[in-house]
């Protein structure tokens, strides 16, 4: 690293590790309140504001970025419209099944919920890394967005939380738990390292995101592994799966896979700044 870059990643330290004490607290403090009120995420309520908090998030960021863009203010709406309504009534038809009870073991001879988690990656993936208007989007935003967002993921800590109450398998909870916590704990400070502009701070941001990635497949394969049905390899001692009702069962039918889709913008647009500079 030279001299500049030096200074300019130096000052950046004390605000990484405050904001990685303060997720730190808050996330001993979320699962701490899992596990002694049970009643308070079978309420659905925590579920619910983290949805929202989450989507208005996405709505508002993606509003603003298209702002910074050279479109015009019809392509910017028409653009906003085409993101957010399919994602919406994605959002809407995963609650109401969820409430419905349509991802319930035995609820249907279709695999419904590896479907959910999976067709939205399969549609959503190859449409946002070739679309132009989407590049155009990416160009004109910062970096940091799309990893600072995912701090959420600290809330994966009731997994954990559930674990320790006895209501899910170890062998699930401790990778799934553990892998969510840490992306989300390390959002907040992959994105401040990340806007100090090093290339220790890109290369942070990449690891981060295939470490996100790489979380996912892990727990997919394992709740595929282990849940009663076609795919069911590994039966569990003690306590089975248990996230197929609601609203445990949004994690995996909507949250997952917009993040997967997160992750897949946040290194279209990593490679495309990256490219950018070098030419």
């Amino acid at each position: 690293m030279n001299s500049d870059a030096a200074s300019v990643a130096a000052p950046a330290q004390p605000p990484i590790r405050l904001g990685l004490m303060w997720t730190v607290l808050f996330t001993i403090l979320w699962t701490w309140l899992i596990y002694s009120l049970p009643a308070l995420p079978e309420s659905g309520f925590p579920a619910l504001g983290v949805r929202l908090l989450a989507h208005g998030l996405i709505a508002v960021g993606l509003w603003l970025g298209l702002e910074n863009t050279a479109l015009t203010p019809e392509q910017r709406r028409a653009t906003w419209l085409v993101v957010m309504v399919p994602f919406t009534l994605w959002a809407a038809l995963a609650w109401t099944a969820a409430i419905n009870g349509a991802f319930r073991t035995g609820a249907s001879s279709l695999p419904l919920l590896p479907a959910a988690i999976l067709l939205p990656v399969i549609v959503g993936a190859p449409v946002l890394m070739l679309s132009k208007r989407v590049g155009q989007l990416l160009d004109a935003m910062p970096t940091t967005w799309l990893i600072a967002l995912q701090v959420y993921r600290i809330f994966g800590s009731q997994w954990l939380a559930y674990w320790l109450r006895g209501a899910l398998p170890g062998l699930w909870a401790l990778p799934a738990g553990t892998g969510d916590v840490l992306t989300g704990l390390f959002a907040v400070p992959v994105a401040i390292a990340l806007a100090a502009g090093t290339a220790e701070g890109r290369k942070g941001a990449i690891f981060w995101n295939i470490f996100g990635l790489a979380d996912f497949a892990v727990a997919i394969a394992l709740g595929m592994a282990m849940s009663p049905g076609p795919f069911q390899l590994i039966v569990p001692d003690g306590p089975s799966m248990a996230v197929d009702t609601f609203p445990n069962v949004l994690t995996p039918a909507f949250v997952v896979p917009s993040s997967i889709l997160l992750h897949v913008l946040s290194l279209r647009q990593l490679r495309r700044r990256s490219r950018a500079e070098t030419v």
